[in-house]
C-alpha cells in the first residue's frame, strides 16, 4: 500500500511534497494552520503591495529547502537516519509556530519578556505530548542539543533553511530582485566536517551574494522607512490600548484572547497555561481591533487607527546620527497644538530609536569554507573575499516618525 502523500504547488519552488504522515498531521493541526492568518512581512505591504504571503507560506518553504538539502548531504556520503531527517524537517516546519500577531512588531509588545522562540518550544513540548513522543529527536535538533550539530545548523544559523526562504521568498513577492539569491547552488555546496555544516570552495561567490542580497533586503524592505512607520504606529496603538485599559476605560478589543493579552501583558511565567489562548490569536484579532477603535472616544486612539487603516502614515527620517533634542522639542510643541494634546500625549505621534543590520557577523556564528585540501576558513578570510572587515561592522541608523503638522 502507498503511503499517503501531499503535493502542494508553491509559487516560488514548483511543487513541494510533504511524505510523510507525522508531517501531514502536524500540518492539519490547528497551531499550523493559524499561521496562514499570520503575515510573514507585517506591515511590507504598504510599501510592496504584492508582500501578503504568510508565515504558512515561508514554514512550507523552509520544509522543501530543508529536504533538498538533507537529500544532498546524503549523496555525499554524510550519515543522516530517517528518524534525523523527519526530526530536521519538523523542526524547521515548526520553528515560526510561536510568532504571535504581527510577529517581531508585536512580539516584545504583547507578551513582553518572552521570544517566539520561546512559545514555538513550548507549542512543539505540546505537540511532542499529541504525538506520544515522536518530536524528541525534532526537538532537540531545534534546541541545538542534538550531538549531530549540523541538523542544528540547519534549522538555525548563518545559512539556515529559515533564512535561505524568507530571502528567496520575501524578495519573490516585493519583487524586490536586490533579494534573489542563488538558493538551489548554495544547496548543492553544502557539506559536513568534522560535524558541522560548511560550503565548499565552489561556493564562496554564491554565499558572498547571499549575505550582500541579505543586506540589501533589510534597508530596502525590512527597514523600509515607511514599513517602520506603520510597525511604530501598531505599537502606540496597542500601548494607547493598554493605557486607557489600565485607567479603567472601556477599551475592548475584537476578540477575548486579544483583549486577555491586552489586559495582561506580564505573564511570561504562566504564557504555557495560556498557550491555547495565545494560539487563538492572529493579524485579524489586531485588524479587527484597530478597525472598531477608529470610532473610540479616545481622540488619540481613533486617529492612531484611522491613520493607519487609512495609510496616512506618520513621516519617517533616517539618519546616521542621533536626532537633535531641540528639533524634538519643536516638533512636540506643533503636534500638541494641532492636535488639542498635552506634550506627553504628542508622544504617540513622535517617535524616535535606532535600527541595526550587520551583513555578517562572526561572533553570531560562523560560516566555514571548506577547501579541496581540507583545510577551513571562515568566509571573511579568504582570499579577495567581498565579506572583508566593512562589512562584518554593524550599520546603525536613527529614526524619527512623526506626524506632519500644517
Amino acid at each position: 500500500m502507498h503511503k499517503k502523500r501531499k503535493i502542494i504547488n508553491d509559487p516560488v519552488y514548483g511543487f513541494i511534497t510533504v511524505g510523510d504522515p507525522l508531517e501531514l498531521e502536524i500540518i492539519a493541526h490547528p497551531y499550523f494552520q493559524r499561521l496562514r492568518r499570520i503575515s510573514q512581512m507585517g506591515f511590507a505591504h504598504l510599501v510592496y503591495p504584492g508582500s501578503v504571503h504568510s508565515r504558512f507560506h515561508h514554514s512550507l518553504g523552509a520544509y522543501h529547502l530543508m529536504s533538498n538539502a538533507l537529500n544532498e548531504l546524503k549523496t555525499k556520503g554524510i550519515e543522516i537516519t530517517t528518524a534525523e531527517e523527519l526530526g530536521a524537517k519538523i523542526a524547521i516546519l515548526l520553528h515560526d509556530i510561536g510568532h504571535g500577531p504581527f510577529s517581531h512588531t508585536l512580539e516584545s509588545e504583547l507578551i513582553k519578556g518572552i521570544s517566539h522562540e520561546t512559545i514555538s518550544l513550548q507549542l512543539m513540548e505540546l505537540l511532542n505530548k499529541k504525538f506520544d513522543g515522536q518530536l524528541k529527536i525534532a526537538i532537540d535538533i531545534f534546541k541545538n542539543q542534538y550531538h549531530k550539530k549540523f541538523l542544528s545548523q540547519l534549522v538555525s544559523g548563518q545559512l539556515d533553511m529559515d533564512r535561505m526562504d524568507y530571502l528567496t521568498r520575501d524578495s519573490f513577492f516585493t519583487g524586490v530582485s536586490e533579494g534573489v539569491i542563488g538558493y538551489d547552488r548554495i544547496l548543492k555546496m553544502l557539506t559536513v566536517h568534522n560535524g558541522e555544516l560548511m560550503v565548499e570552495e565552489k561556493g564562496i561567490y554564491s554565499i558572498e551574494k547571499f549575505l550582500v542580497a541579505r543586506r540589501l533586503m533589510y534597508w530596502q524592505v525590512y527597514l523600509h522607512k515607511t514599513v517602520l512607520g506603520a510597525e511604530m504606529m501598531l505599537i502606540k496603538i496597542v500601548q494607547r490600548a493598554r493605557e486607557l485599559a489600565a485607567k479603567g476605560e472601556q477599551v475592548f478589543a475584537a476578540s477575548p484572547a486579544l483583549d486577555f493579552f491586552l489586559k495582561h501583558s506580564q505573564i511570561t511565567k504562566e504564557i504555557e497555561t495560556n498557550l491555547s489562548l495565545f494560539c487563538n490569536m492572529d493579524d485579524y484579532d489586531v485588524l479587527c481591533s484597530i478597525k472598531n477603535w477608529m470610532t473610540h472616544s479616545d481622540k488619540i486612539l481613533s486617529l492612531l487607527c484611522q491613520m493607519l487603516v487609512n495609510r496616512n502614515l506618520l513621516k519617517v527620517k533616517l539618519q546616521v546620527q542621533p536626532f537633535d533634542n531641540s528639533l524634538l522639542a519643536t516638533k512636540r510643541k506643533k503636534i500638541a497644538t494641532q492636535l488639542a494634546i498635552t506634550e506627553e500625549e504628542a508622544n504617540y505621534f513622535l517617535i524616535t530609536g535606532h535600527a541595526t543590520n550587520t551583513t555578517y557577523n562572526p561572533i553570531d556564528e560562523r560560516i566555514h569554507i571548506l577547501f579541496k585540501d581540507e583545510s577551513v576558513k571562515d568566509i571573511s578570510e579568504v582570499d579577495n573575499a567581498l565579506i572583508q572587515q566593512q562589512l562584518v561592522s554593524a550599520v546603525k541608523k536613527h529614526y524619527i516618525c512623526f506626524l506632519k503638522t500644517d
